[in-house]
């Protein structure tokens, strides 16, 4: 046809076909990303639905053909609750005067066990959907931090049966119970931070994912969860307090059983400042590396 057009005919019928001017096509430029580059929020923002439903993905995951379900959240800190009961809960200056133990313990288990179930599950997050990064491109970040958002639930759920508990023993928590909600944000900082180093190395280094729960083990007896921290020596407080779960887990006691006569305002800003350190060296390891994790996987 006239202008460089074409035919095409099929039982006797043409369709004549228009040329499409070079101009007309849009252009998409894809460029590698440096190995110092920013994280990008926006992206991170437009894949939302997809952190929404890898969240969703591991909840029915981990309660699809069990017997207790959404149980199994409670089963593990109370049982601790118990143990610790048992075999603490008489040694004289574990706990603050007034606090009955099982509270005093089962208060420090909630935010721990959120925090440690949640740097197990990022940890292992890349390696276990290593066919999805090897298939579709999105932000790896949101593997780990689908992984935390995933324990939520059973922090909600915790939290319950927390308050049950504080009914049980008659402790009726004032309006410092408020602080709950950004200290909770805290120790899914705190997690994130821990995560997204230990995601990166078990990319390279598979033997970090039967390093964790053992790191995760030593790390509960470096926290105040069994014991208060008047039972740390003094000279070795400051020391202590860096170990941003510490101040963290007093908080959490303070805004629901108010243990001490006042708020621990320095060791949780310690615990926030520490936090969003190895946060940001966290975040800039993570994409450094994360060019890589499709191939190294």
């Amino acid at each position: 046809m006239p202008g460089g057009g074409r035919q095409s005919g099929h039982a006797g019928c043409v369709t004549a076909v228009r040329p499409v001017a070079r101009d007309s096509i849009p252009t998409l430029l894809v460029r590698p990303t440096s190995g110092r580059g920013r994280l990008n929020l926006r992206e991170l923002w437009a894949y939302r639905e997809l952190a929404y439903f890898l969240a969703w993905r591991d909840i029915k995951v981990r309660y699809k053909q069990t017997v207790f379900g959404a149980a199994w959240a409670v089963i593990q800190p109370f049982m601790l609750m118990v143990v610790f009961t048992l075999f603490l809960g008489r040694v004289n200056g574990i706990a603050p005067a007034g606090v009955p133990y099982p509270l005093f313990s089962f208060s420090g288990l909630v935010p721990w066990t959120l925090f440690a179930t949640s740097v197990i599950g990022s940890s292992d997050s890349l390696v276990g959907a290593a066919n999805l990064l090897q298939k579709v491109y999105f932000p790896r970040l949101l593997l780990p931090a689908a992984a935390i958002g995933s324990r939520l639930l059973d922090f909600v759920i915790a939290m319950a049966v927390l308050g049950l508990l504080m009914l049980y023993f008659g402790v009726i928590p004032s309006l410092q119970v408020l602080w709950i909600v950004p200290l909770t944000v805290l120790v899914v900082t705190t997690a994130l931070a821990v995560g997204v180093w230990l995601s990166a190395i078990n990319v390279r280094y598979r033997d970090v994912k039967h390093a964790v729960p053992f790191l995760v083990q030593v790390w509960l007896f470096a926290s105040p969860v069994a014991y208060s921290t008047d039972f740390v020596p003094e000279q070795w407080r400051t020391l202590y307090y860096l170990n941003p779960m510490a101040g963290i887990i007093d908080g959490f006691r303070w805004a629901l059983v108010g243990q001490g006569n006042a708020a621990p305002v320095g060791p949780v800003l310690l615990a926030t400042a520490v936090s969003a350190v190895v946060l940001v060296l966290g975040l800039a390891y993570f994409r450094r590396l994360e060019r890589t994790f499709a191939d190294v996987i």
